[in-house]
């Protein structure tokens, strides 16, 4: 971390995502899956479909020049006692948001157990951080060299919003901050990858295939 802090010339931005159609498929994915995905699993699943789509994203900084990743790896970092620690999901998007689910359960708490494995901590090639069970809004994070960004997301809550005809509804919204690599992303890329993102979480229906 303290090299990627030294070395990386990082820039971040944030974009504001309405979640309500996330929580309605979650309550619905309740009566049919178990366990049911919870909102960061949906995150994980969008943010890898987005990442097939934006491959610079999915990729690193080694040796003065830019790698190109063939898998979709998506680490989740997950807060021990003693230490952050951040298993790997494996071709997550070629994986059923079930299927993450159930993966991401296993893996935490393997993580929290300490029973995680060398090999569950290694591949990954883009990182999500989630604070939001703790209140927190937004916040960026430090890029796991040599991988060209990291995603944080903060809570998802209920707040007013105007609709298409001008009245004010309560939606479930939330802030995700993308940390890019300038040496390997700028900015023009980084925001259309945040806003493919915003797509797939508000429509969903990419999510549940």
């Amino acid at each position: 971390m303290a090299e990627s802090k030294a070395t990386a010339p990082d820039y971040s931005l944030t974009i504001t995502i309405d979640m309500t159609n996330c929580t309605e498929l979650r309550e619905r994915m309740r009566e049919l899956a178990d366990p049911a995905p919870t909102l960061n699993d949906m995150i994980v699943k969008g943010a890898a479909l987005a990442l097939r789509e934006f491959p610079r994203l999915n990729g690193a900084y080694r040796d003065g020049q830019f790698e190109s990743y063939s898998r979709v790896n998506v680490a989740i970092a997950v807060a021990t006692r003693d230490t952050v620690l951040a298993p790997t999901i494996h071709d997550a998007d070629e994986r059923s948001l079930g299927d993450i689910a159930r993966r991401s359960r296993e893996l935490i708490e393997r993580a929290r157990t300490g029973a995680i494995t060398q090999p569950e901590l290694s591949g990954a090639t883009f990182t999500i951080s989630n604070l939001g069970m703790y209140g927190v809004e937004t916040f960026t994070g430090v890029i796991s060299p040599p991988q060209a960004a990291l995603l944080t997301v903060g809570v998802a809550r209920n707040q007013p919003v105007v609709d298409e005809f001008g009245r004010i509804v309560a939606r479930e919204l939330m802030s995700a901050t993308l940390t890019c690599d300038h040496r390997i992303l700028f900015g023009a890329e980084a925001a259309r990858y945040l806003a493919r993102l915003k797509e797939l979480l508000e429509q969903t229906a990419a999510l549940a295939l």
